[in-house]
């Protein structure tokens, strides 16, 4: 029986329809076959493969594909609420970086400038500051994680 799996990447979505080996991506209709590999996967689309490895952790899926590392959310339902294209940039690190340090919880209100997340890369303090008022709806990171770009650190409404 087929799963179907909600799939958000910052501003792009996708529906995966997974059986088996087979894993149907909408909105392209791609058509991937995924086999076990020694070291990860083996992914065939036509006549191209490619190998990789993938790692699940709480509602993320990190898939490294030729030494390119791609993260996913999983998400609830196509209707899931979701930050806005304008938020996605301000709140993702621009860098490899470690959180040093959160500075709201969920159900807080914030302020357009307010500090959120204070990051650390290459020995400097990056902070990452609300983009617009809101409220924090939830926290993806925690202090002392090392957060890629494109990760998004939070959610506003």
């Amino acid at each position: 029986m087929a799963k179907r799996i909600y799939l958000d990447a910052g501003e792009s979505t996708w529906t995966a329809m997974v059986s088996g080996g087979e894993v149907r991506l909408s909105p392209h209709d791609a058509v991937v076959h995924v086999s076990p590999a020694a070291d990860g996967f083996e992914a065939t689309s036509g006549p191209d493969v490619v190998r990789g490895a993938a790692a699940v952790h709480a509602d993320e899926v990190w898939v490294q594909i030729n030494g390119e590392v791609f993260v996913f959310r999983l998400a609830e339902s196509a209707r899931r609420p979701r930050t806005s294209a304008r938020d996605h940039d301000a709140l993702t690190p621009p860098m490899p970086a470690t959180v040093v340090r959160i500075a709201v919880t969920p159900g807080q209100a914030v302020r357009t400038g307010d500090l959120l997340i204070a990051l650390e890369a290459m020995k400097m303090e990056l902070p990452v500051r609300a983009p617009r008022d809101a409220v924090v709806r939830a926290v993806h990171c925690s202090a002392g994680e090392l957060v890629q770009p494109g990760h998004i650190l939070l959610d506003l409404e």
